[in-house]
């Protein structure tokens, strides 16, 4: 490469980015394409054998990669916002909030629900989706290890993508139709919430649910910081060596 090359001495992840900020303007013209990727390499001045670097899987890594500034931008968001007065779900709210308003463009997230939609890159978006979900209960300072640790991503992932989906239609003014719906679909996880609560303080609803309850305690988050095969795994309970 020459030493004059302006995209000589970029790393992988500023080289992602510049790919990212070229093909905004591209997406809503040709998608999450090669043409996009193409378009967003000349312009940004990428040499060619560094973008296929940052994006092996081409368009789809280009994508994904703004959905990884999405979540940077909601988590500078939730550092620097004052939530401290906040209930907790207007916490979770907010950082929902924040994480649509970091995408701004409807269509190009239009597309990127259209790419992910395809067979072959579900997999891709589920696991953003999952990831953004956790990043959420993360920085709110979620400890679970047990099956809540599960529970609370799932659930939030789904209060998420459907309410990106309410706000990809929405005409309202400042969004506000999509920021009502977002509470209501809160409050409908908190009534559920609720239901768990008194599940577990009845006696008689607990001997019902006994065999559950019991399955679920066996379930334990995935260990932090390692890399594991598995979603999470089961306790052996006390008094186990383990393996």
């Amino acid at each position: 490469m020459p030493a004059d090359d302006p995209g000589a001495t970029l790393s992988i992840d500023e080289a992602r980015r510049r790919l990212v900020d070229a093909a905004m303007m591209h997406v809503p013209f040709d998608g999450w394409s090669d043409a996009t990727l193409r378009a967003a390499r000349r312009d940004a001045g990428i040499p060619r054998a560094l973008a296929e670097a940052a994006c092996p899987r081409g368009p789809v890594d280009l994508a994904l990669a703004f959905h990884e500034q999405g979540d940077r931008e909601m988590l500078r968001r939730l550092r620097t916002e004052n939530l401290a007065s906040l209930r907790f779900r207007d916490k979770i709210a907010a950082a929902v909030r924040f994480r649509i308003e970091a995408a701004e463009d409807r269509e190009v997230v239009r597309r990127a629900s259209s790419l992910f939609a395809l067979p072959q890159y579900t997999a891709d978006g589920a696991r953003a989706l999952w990831t953004t979900a956790d990043r959420i209960w993360t920085a709110l300072g979620d400890s679970s290890d047990d099956i809540n640790w599960y529970t609370k991503r799932t659930t939030l992932s789904g209060v998420y993508a459907s309410t990106v989906l309410y706000w990809l239609g929405d005409e309202s003014e400042d969004s506000t139709a999509t920021w009502e719906f977002l509470d209501r679909r809160i409050e409908d996880v908190m009534q559920v919430e609720k239901v768990k609560g008194r599940i577990e303080g009845n006696p008689v609803l607990r001997r019902v649910f006994a065999g559950p309850i019991w399955l679920a305690g066996r379930v334990r988050a995935p260990a932090r910081g390692h890399e594991i095969d598995l979603p999470g795994r089961l306790s052996a309970g006390p008094g186990s060596t383990g393996a």
